[in-house]
């Protein structure tokens, strides 16, 4: 029987091993010829379990779509629930959900809640196994942090003071539902600068202070920038024509302060590219995609840095429109049905902008909004710069 042919049981585990577990799960793995887990894991069966244990090859992903073939059903050990960020939904996408069932154990998320009183569907769920550090900032709300180590409690805390949100109160819970657990409050800030030494087995529960989130656009101060930003009333005007979409990904060309890649990324929770042609700039969106938890790829000046980067869904040109092959270059980079979204501000950035949709069609808008000053003791109307803004799905 090749690995195409067999059935393949996840069993959730807990720290608590086999004690632990459910008539059921207990039951698979008394039955089981061949297991695989991580060391740990494998670690926590019992000497009752007669099969054969094999640690996960490194890197596992790569070698799963081939690692069970010659062998009859398998069965896999996980921490917790396996559907929770963890390896059974990666074995359900590689084989199918007819031959993949899980056997889910309590996972750390809902330990984690209930030892501190939390509701889980009011408490985000963030994993820092393979995702950066910085991605688990947020500024207001309540989250637990799948930790990839012992170092991460340490490191989330520095960051977490770094950007303003210090006073966090901070949780780490280790060895959750076993023998060993413990659990460890103080503020991020106390943690960064006197943590102790943690167990490699934890989960880190935030209460992020202060409350400072803002689901609409954010004002232009909330950005490190040099007066190179979309400003608020554009940059919404922008993201309603961008449409925003789970999993989607945002080319941001001519970044600037990185403004549009961070607004998309907030409100669609996806990833974002930035193209940028000066370096202090490009620190800069780094900088601020760290404030914001974003996932933000900053890269050079477009279209040279296209090579190697993730295909876009959707393409912001916020700057260097009239640059020689730089539009055709990002539409080319488009599948069908992707959206390009231009604003032009110059005179020759507009007139480009409807030549492009005279040939292409789409949608073109232009906005002029002003602003009240004061002038001695009475009020007058400010004008910005009117800009132009070119809307295109490929066909």
């Amino acid at each position: 029987m090749t690995g195409t042919e067999g059935k393949i049981t996840v069993v959730g585990i807990g720290a608590d091993g086999m004690a632990g577990l459910s008539q059921a799960s207990r039951r698979e793995l008394l039955s089981a010829t061949v297991i695989y887990g991580g060391p740990r894991q494998l670690d926590l069966l019992g000497g009752e379990i007669t099969a054969e244990r094999r640690a996960w090859p490194s890197p596992m992903v790569p070698a799963l779509p081939t690692l069970f073939d010659g062998l009859a059903d398998v069965h896999v050990v996980a921490s917790g629930d396996p559907m929770l960020h963890g390896i059974g939904a990666t074995l359900i996408r590689l084989f199918g959900r007819d031959r993949v069932t899980v056997l889910p154990h309590v996972s750390s998320v809902t330990l984690a809640c209930a030892r501190l009183g939390w509701s889980v569907q009011d408490t985000e769920v963030i994993s820092l196994v393979t995702a950066a550090p910085h991605t688990a900032i947020r500024h207001g709300g309540r989250a637990v942090v799948l930790s990839k180590g012992s170092d991460t409690p340490r490191v989330l805390a520095r960051l977490l003071d770094e950007t303003g949100c210090g006073e966090s109160r901070f949780t780490v819970l280790e060895q959750l539902g076993g023998p060993a657990e413990r659990i460890t409050t103080m503020a991020a800030a106390e943690w960064a600068t006197d943590a102790p030494a943690v167990d490699a087995l934890n989960v880190i529960a935030v209460h992020y202070l202060p409350e400072r989130r803002v689901a609409a656009v954010l004002p232009d101060a909330a950005f490190g920038h040099d007066g190179q930003i979309t400003k608020q009333t554009i940059r919404a005007l922008a993201l309603t024509a961008l449409e925003p979409r789970p999993g989607h990904i945002l080319w941001d060309v001519g970044s600037g302060s990185g403004s549009i890649a961070i607004e998309w990324c907030r409100a669609s929770g996806g990833r974002a590219v930035a193209f940028e042609r000066d370096e202090v700039r490009r620190e800069r969106i780094a900088n601020n995609a760290t404030m914001f938890g974003v996932r933000v790829d900053v890269r050079g000046a477009a279209p040279d840095s296209f090579a190697d980067v993730a295909a876009p869904d959707t393409v912001f040109i916020g700057g260097g429109l009239t640059q020689p092959g730089l539009f055709e270059a990002c539409f080319d980079a488009l599948e069908p049905g992707g959206r390009l979204v231009a604003n032009a501000v110059t005179a020759e950035s507009e007139a480009y902008v409807v030549q492009l949709y005279s040939r292409l069609g789409g949608d073109l808008r232009r906005f002029q909004h002003y602003h009240g000053e004061p002038i001695g003791r009475f009020t007058g109307w400010r004008p910005a710069l009117p800009i132009t803004q070119w809307t295109v799905v490929k066909k």
